[in-house]
């Protein structure tokens, strides 16, 4: 039996968040930018055809989007997460066999169906989706991960598919190999497709038909890999589990330049407790913590970059230790008179809360840390994201180093304070 996959992929999806809970934007122009209101991440089909390209600086397009009358939306992930776990548990209703490739897009096993018809089974899979979250989106199903890929994209260009394409026919498989450019080939990168093109590959189809000899001798294994998932033959299985980070990193760029250790202490303190609940969550614990911090090194102003790196002495994902270490992290590293436009903190040598062992010189009560952190994650499953946090991250009000988020959207779905108001 052939294994067949299905690529489920959110339409354009932190827009279609945003137009969940403003269905007045339905047909407008909608866009999404990045942290700090950067660039472009994000359009709806509307935006798409005004000509507005992914990626574009907003302080490029800005006068374009007001005369076109384009919405904008800062990011807001913690929406967008939400919307997309509630994505990912309908479509735990029509297999367990899944694997989150993304925040927008997640593989589905379906060898176990291929009696059924598949493309009706995708069109209630689709409706389903739509009907319990709100976001529409794309089905492409097919042999072989790429394969699903390539029908996916397809999917969603073709009004005729309707945002599902099943190819399992080798005839309609070609046809879409030939009509797939070989730059839009899943796992082809842009320098590989310059090469290919020399080379006289222009589609997903003359890559497939390319002499055996000539893959072997141009081609890296992952692309001999996907050389053989064109041809139906597949390499990729789905990774139910997601793997455990060997490294956690958090790390943002201010909204302003931060000078003064205090603002810079604060920003620190958030980033730690942050690598500390993502431990928690993989149940992990980390041996080595790292601070770094850094000027812009875009703008005319003294330039500084420095890191300090602090082994624990018993591995933690306590918010109070981490914190505490990265604030001395910081201290050590930290001069004045540089504007500070971006620090993070990374905890590495990763191990399971299980293996840590205890040090004899450590007067640490981590069995305290852990019964307060637990009561802690509690509180938050229950009253959200930062019911509860440590003083040394300051309040609110203090921040003004935050990322800049101008056209922000509420927290629909997670902040009682946001739930949408209806008026009757």
């Amino acid at each position: 039996m052939k294994p067949l996959f299905a690529l489920v992929d959110c339409n354009n999806f932190y827009v279609s968040c945003e137009r969940l809970f403003r269905p007045d934007l339905g047909k407008k122009p909608v866009v999404v930018l990045s942290n700090n209101d950067g660039c472009i991440i994000s359009r709806s089909d509307e935006a798409k055809a005004l000509g507005i390209k992914m990626g574009a600086p907003l302080f490029l397009v800005h006068d374009l989007l007001k005369k076109e009358g384009v919405h904008i939306f800062s990011s807001n992930y913690e929406l967008y997460g939400d919307l997309s776990f509630r994505v990912t548990e309908t479509l735990r209703q029509f297999t367990p066999q899944i694997e989150i490739y993304s925040i927008d897009e997640s593989f589905l096993d379906l060898t176990k169906y291929f009696f059924l018809n598949l493309k009706i089974y995708a069109e209630n899979l689709r409706n389903t989706v739509r009907k319990n979250t709100g976001i529409p989106v794309s089905v492409g199903i097919s042999y072989t991960k790429t394969l699903a890929k390539i029908a996916n994209r397809l999917a969603k260009k073709s009004e005729k598919a309707g945002g599902v394409l099943v190819l399992t026919d080798e005839r309609h498989i070609d046809a879409a190999l030939k009509r797939t450019a070989i730059e839009d080939v899943w796992g082809v990168g842009r320098q590989y497709a310059k090469f290919f093109r020399a080379s006289g590959i222009y589609t997903a189809h003359d890559l497939k038909n390319a002499q055996d000899a000539w893959i072997q001798k141009h081609g890296t294994v992952v692309m001999r890999r996907t050389v053989q998932e064109l041809r139906g033959i597949s390499c990729l299985d789905i990774e139910l589990m997601q793997p455990d980070k060997k490294g956690i990193c958090t790390s943002r760029s201010f909204g302003k330049s931060v000078t003064n250790l205090g603002a810079l202490q604060e920003a620190i303190a958030i980033y730690a407790s942050s690598c500390a609940k993502k431990l928690r969550k993989q149940k992990s614990c980390a041996k080595v913590l790292k601070v770094f911090v850094k000027t812009n090194k875009y703008a005319d102003t003294l330039q500084y970059f420095n890191s300090k790196e602090i082994i624990l002495p018993t591995a933690s994902n306590s918010d109070l230790e981490l914190v505490k270490y990265a604030t001395k992290a910081l201290n050590e590293i930290y001069k004045e008179g540089y504007l500070y436009k971006k620090a993070g903190v990374i905890v590495t040598e990763l191990m399971p809360e299980s293996n840590v062992q205890l040090n004899l010189l450590d007067t640490t009560d981590h069995l305290k840390h852990n019964n307060l952190m637990a009561a802690i994650d509690e509180i938050t499953r229950k009253l959200g994201k930062n019911a509860v946090t440590i003083a040394q991250q300051g309040t609110k009000e203090s921040k003004d180093w935050h990322p800049i988020k101008e056209y922000v959207s509420p927290c629909y779905t997670t902040r009682l304070k946001d739930i949408l108001t209806i008026h009757i």
